[in-house]
């Protein structure tokens, strides 16, 4: 998962470093070339643009940074972690319920992903099988029980 998290995160720099460094200044000669830059629109868009995609590359950067320190064998086996597939009991309504335990970038709600910093993901994070856990979300409380965990 931490793999392919720096794959997305590296083609999204590659990409926009071809941007900052080929295709905006491209943009920018182009528009010096139609005269006046004080009311010149194209300039200006491609000076905002080139001013987002810094701050793109250097948001990238940062995310990138924080991914290489991310292991998945930080997490003792039997316990709930980043890649971890988690059984849960809700103790109420008796429903079970399986959640993959996912950074946020690589979310998908329809495939039961949960990211590890929603609260349920933290309330998880560490828990062993049979450990119970009561939540309190903003629409009431949800007790449950780790019934299986699958490590990633």
């Amino acid at each position: 998962m931490i793999r392919e998290m720096r794959a997305k995160l590296g083609a999204e720099i590659e990409q926009l470093s071809h941007e900052l460094n080929i295709l905006i200044p491209q943009a920018i000669a182009q528009a010096v070339e139609l005269g006046d830059l004080r009311e010149n629109s194209e300039y200006k868009a491609a000076l905002e643009r080139q001013q987002f995609v810094q701050a793109r590359l250097g948001q990238l950067h940062q995310r990138l940074a924080q991914v290489s320190q991310l292991s998945t064998t930080e997490t003792p086996a039997g316990q709930v972690g980043l890649g971890s597939s988690v059984k849960v009991l809700d103790l109420v309504t008796r429903d079970e319920e399986t959640f993959m335990v996912v950074l946020a970038e690589m979310m998908d709600i329809e495939a039961g992903h949960i990211s590890l910093a929603s609260p349920l993901g933290r309330a998880l994070k560490g828990r062993k099988v049979g450990d119970e856990i009561d939540l309190n979300l903003p629409h009431g409380k949800r007790s449950l029980r780790v019934l299986e965990i699958t490590p990633s």
